[in-house]
């Protein structure tokens, strides 16, 4: 009888988390959420605590939490601690989470981190909104770091950042702008298939929602 696939999401009651998990509900589903489990991606110690209960492998590790903070129109806009907020939760969160992956993940699983376009340098071309680019880029160069060290533990695994693409809910409805919005149901069914189709060659990529490379 074949082993039914188990997958992690942590951050499964955001709003592109929760499509997520629903999304898996044939899949025996791990979630983790600061509202329903007190996770607390910001806290080493909180981390940690979570993340020691669970026991692997799973197949799958989507990371999906993040925040967008309140985007600088210009570097007079920047401060300390709105940057330090978001470093805390897109960046360094994401990066006490990828420590507890190797024991977690199995042999050939795979990893998705959940990243943004506007995290692309290549892809920048307008400014603005600075803390959070940075955070999204940081976090990108943690989850290459992450894919080269599980090619060496765990050949055949993958481990990417992904970009959603942006997704419709309240708060994002302040900032889309002229940007085309995708319902939460229709982002998670389109970035499980880019999952499903990534290869083991492709570890260590940024891709989007349709699977397509985006730039550094």
């Amino acid at each position: 009888m074949r082993r039914m696939k188990r997958v992690l999401i942590i951050g499964a009651s955001g709003g592109i988390g929760g499509a997520l998990a629903e999304a898996c509900a044939e899949w025996k589903v791990a979630r983790l959420s600061r509202r329903d489990d007190g996770f607390d991606v910001s806290d080493a110690a909180n981390v940690d605590q979570h993340l020691d209960a669970l026991a692997g492998p799973f197949d799958e590790i989507i990371v999906a939490t993040g925040i967008l903070g309140t985007p600088e129109k210009s570097l007079g806009a920047i401060t300390a601690v709105e940057m330090q907020r978001l470093f805390a939760v897109n960046t360094i969160g994401p990066a006490l989470i990828l420590r507890h992956v190797p024991r977690l993940l199995a042999p050939q699983g795979k990893v998705a981190v959940l990243s943004a376009r506007v995290g692309s340098i290549g892809d920048n071309q307008i400014g603005g909104w600075h803390s959070y680019r940075a955070s999204k880029a940081a976090l990108n160069q943690i989850v290459h770091g992450a894919a080269i060290e599980l090619a060496r533990s765990h050949k055949g695994s993958v481990c990417v950042a992904l970009h959603p693409g942006t997704v419709q809910t309240p708060f994002t409805a302040r900032y889309a702008g002229r940007h085309k919005t995708v319902p939460a149901k229709d982002a998670a069914k389109n970035l499980l298939q880019v999952i499903n189709d990534l290869t083991p060659d492709q570890t260590g990529g940024f891709y989007d929602y349709a699977g397509n490379p985006v730039a550094w």
